[in-house]
């Protein structure tokens, strides 16, 4: 393989944090980079990286098993990172209306973020994990000039390729194992989402490369979703996140990745995705990787995986 764009990893890291978002939904972000890095640098591209559904920023912090997690190893390569918790997740304030929240709220929330990045440092790249990834392509269409690229981690599709689900619980219920749907959930609005250790097994943590023995750390991050938004997930009463313009999505390099034991994001379905923007798309497997789930960023060969994504930003001179 190519060497990744910076090797030093010795120099030390700022970590500070701030508010963004919108005055109804706040975000706090957590911000990242070398105390060394030179601005705008060639290969140094800011990155803006968005959580999956259930959890907040704290998964690319860190690992639940205490490696160095995605964002202080982009930011030892001289890139400034900044993590998002969602609106009402981790250290963002929740609303009273958290169970109602949408897609289309949180990225709202995400755009302002993105936009400032883009006027203060300079365009970023957006990571978009699991039920992010609606919300990046929204951003990389109705934000064009504030996107740099996006990589898709395992990413949610837009609602333009997901079939419209019947809203009822019942009929839903019925369709719960099947994996070309995504093993839909139903979700009532009156209340936030919870899930146990036993779903998280099945979606989260069921892959080999999973740190199994840190999965009781791993579960006390997992934390309660908007009703709306896991519905919207799988596209109940037509209501997931679409994009107008795919073709404004895809004016910027894209990638999505995706491991080979991930119940909710078969081959098919991702490949889709980045065939929809005419984006590029990494199957672990095609690279000799296995092994790997839905967690990509805190799974034991999760630096492997950043470096891949690095050499492919590298190569798309960002």
């Amino acid at each position: 393989m190519p060497p990744i764009c910076s090797t030093d990893l010795t120099s030390a890291l700022s970590h500070d944090c701030l508010f963004s978002g919108t005055d109804a939904h706040p975000i706090y972000v957590d911000r990242l980079r070398r105390t060394d890095a030179v601005p705008n640098a060639p290969g140094a591209a800011p990155i803006v990286m968005l959580h999956g559904a259930f959890h907040t920023g704290a998964c690319y912090l860190t690992t639940p098993d205490g490696r160095e997690g995605w964002a202080p190893w982009f930011a030892r390569q001289g890139r400034t990172v900044y993590v998002v918790d969602w609106p009402g997740h981790g250290r963002s304030p929740r609303r009273d209306d958290f169970a109602q929240l949408s897609g289309r709220t949180m990225a709202d929330a995400m755009a302002v973020l993105v936009q400032q990045v883009a006027r203060d440092d300079a365009a970023p790249v957006v990571m978009a994990h699991s039920a992010s990834g609606p919300m990046a392509w929204w951003l990389a269409e109705q934000h064009r000039a504030s996107v740099a690229a996006v990589v898709g981690v395992a990413p949610g599709a837009p609602g333009n390729l997901l079939p419209e689900l019947p809203d009822d619980p019942l009929r839903i219920a019925a369709l719960s194992h099947d994996e070309s749907l995504g093993c839909p959930m139903y979700s009532p609005l009156d209340r936030p989402v919870q899930v146990g250790p036993e779903f998280m097994r099945s979606f989260w943590a069921n892959a080999p490369r999973f740190p199994h023995a840190a999965f009781q750390a791993y579960a006390r991050s997992v934390v309660a979703e908007s009703a709306r938004l896991v519905n919207e997930r799988f596209n109940i009463g037509g209501t997931a996140l679409r994009i107008e313009r795919p073709e404004r999505v895809g004016e910027r390099p894209l990638l999505v990745i995706t491991g080979p034991l991930d119940p909710r994001h078969p081959r098919v379905a991702d490949e889709a995705v980045a065939r929809l923007f005419g984006g590029e798309f990494m199957w672990l497997p095609d690279l000799g990787i296995d092994g790997n789930g839905h967690m990509l960023m805190i799974e034991d060969n999760s630096l492997l995986i950043a470096e891949l994504i690095q050499r492919w930003l590298c190569a798309q001179g960002l």
